[in-house]
């Protein structure tokens, strides 16, 4: 499986929530609403979720093991860098 798109739609200021992406696996499948966001030990990703019937929030998809949601999250990681300096870029 390859990443072969990354594509951060949203970068705020404020709040915890910093993006919003939409990754494409071997040009062939999209996960969209996969969350950037801050946390106190650092940047990290929130896979789409759902919230059930019983409150709690619940992974629409996500990586089946820690070696591919780390890989996924490094690369997702980096475009938010990429998009987050352009956009410091665009103000200045």
């Amino acid at each position: 499986m390859n990443i072969t798109d990354v594509r951060v739609r949203k970068v705020t200021k404020e709040g915890k929530m910093k993006a919003v992406v939409s990754i494409t696996l071997d040009d062939e499948f999209v996960v969209h609403d996969i969350k950037v966001i801050e946390g106190e030990k650092g940047m990290f990703i929130a896979m789409p979720s759902r919230k059930a019937a019983d409150g709690e929030y619940r992974d629409i998809a996500h990586p089946i093991n820690s070696d591919t949601r780390e890989r996924i999250q490094a690369l997702i990681l980096a475009e938010y860098e990429k998009a987050a300096a352009l956009a410091e870029e665009g103000e200045g």
